[in-house]
């Protein structure tokens, strides 16, 4: 049987029905950093402190282009995650044994 069921009330909000944002609202703010209220001043010092992107290294590491045989480099791979840690655990072990 056909019958015709009631409209379900919609429950999408239109985003732009958002209230707009002014500059009252960012006066009248509360800054936290986690948990923790700070001051506008707190908040600012920590927003410059904040770099965007990766996280800066320890410089222990170089990015350098190495080639190897494939039937190497396939092996290693084929170990899993990790594998460039495990290739250059490798090669750290090479040199104990090799370096004068």
């Amino acid at each position: 049987m056909n019958a015709k069921k009631a409209d379900t009330k919609s429950s999408w909000v239109d985003p732009d029905d958002a209230p707009e944002l002014t500059d009252d609202f960012f006066t009248k703010a509360k800054m936290q950093i986690g948990d923790k209220l700070v001051s506008k001043e707190e908040f600012r010092k920590a927003a410059k402190k904040a770099l965007r992107g990766r996280p800066a290294g320890t410089a222990t590491k170089s990015s350098t282009t190495v080639r190897f045989d494939n039937d190497v480099l396939e092996a290693f791979k084929a170990s899993g995650k990790g594998w460039q840690s495990r290739m250059n655990a490798a090669l750290r072990d090479w040199l104990k044994e090799h370096r004068p």
